[in-house]
């Protein structure tokens, strides 16, 4: 199994990296520099995957060539991503507001349209890193909350082109993890409640592994949905508007 997992340095990024290293399997994993990635790429080796490291900036010409150098994958982790700003929406400039949604949206995109390209009519995962920002609103913070938004808008895409070519599609909210991000952000000030980040790392895990195939096209949110509920909901099935990647009506 060939899996890229983007940001895969430190924080959420390594635990997932970690969790999916196994005998038999080939991690490509992305960091602004291959330094960076030392830790995690021994610890990934330790437990018998092979390793490829990759220092990419997810710019658009990042993100295309680090697309070209991985090649065919069987899943696809898009992890890294950027915290943006914390001021109003008028006080928001565009050169912000484009950076955000380069690193959180436009480098999804062209790493998830490589990687589906790859893996129609046989199959795989795509796992894109959400936030219960995706579904709510903010009014300090446009350029995250629009690019997680955006990022839910195009998973759902990906999820209903690529279903019928055996491609499976998660949005998975990693709750509040510890991390140099999250502890950036003002928001989180006088936290003490946070998601543990083994708790994200085996729910990716569970899906790379076929487990949770039943909940594609859904959004899971770590530190809610516990990955024992999740295994069982993927084996009773759920219904056709379950969770899905879109508004629903009031009693779906």
């Amino acid at each position: 199994m060939r899996i890229l997992v983007t940001g895969a340095s430190r924080g959420i990024g390594a635990h997932i990296a970690t969790a999916l290293a196994e005998p038999g399997r080939t991690l490509h994993l992305q960091a602004r520099t291959t330094e960076a990635l030392n830790n995690t790429a021994r610890a990934c080796e330790k437990a018998g995957a092979t390793v490829m490291t990759h220092a990419d900036e997810l710019t658009i010409e990042g993100a295309t060539a680090l697309a070209e150098a991985v090649g065919q994958l069987d899943m696809i982790v898009n992890n890294a991503g950027v915290a943006g700003t914390e001021s109003l929406p008028w006080e928001t400039s565009t050169d912000d507001f484009v950076e955000t949604m380069t690193t959180n949206v436009f480098a999804p995109f062209i790493l998830n349209s490589a990687a589906a390209r790859g893996m129609l009519g046989r199959g795989g995962y795509i796992v894109d890193l959400s936030s219960g920002a995706a579904v709510t609103d903010r009014a300090d913070s446009v350029d995250y909350w629009v690019s997680k938004t955006a990022l839910m808008r195009l998973g759902g895409s990906f999820h209903l082109a690529g279903q019928e070519h055996g491609i499976k599609v998660f949005e998975v909210a990693p709750g509040v993890v510890k991390t140099d991000m999250t502890l950036s952000m003002s928001m989180h000030d006088g936290r003490t409640e946070w998601t543990e980040p083994s708790e994200i790392a085996g729910i990716v895990s569970a899906i790379s592994r076929g487990e949770l195939d039943a909940l594609a096209g859904t959004h899971i949110r770590a530190g809610v949905d516990q990955l024992s509920e999740l295994k069982e909901r993927a084996r009773q099935g759920v219904g056709p508007n379950a969770r899905k990647l879109r508004l629903t009506g009031w009693d779906e």
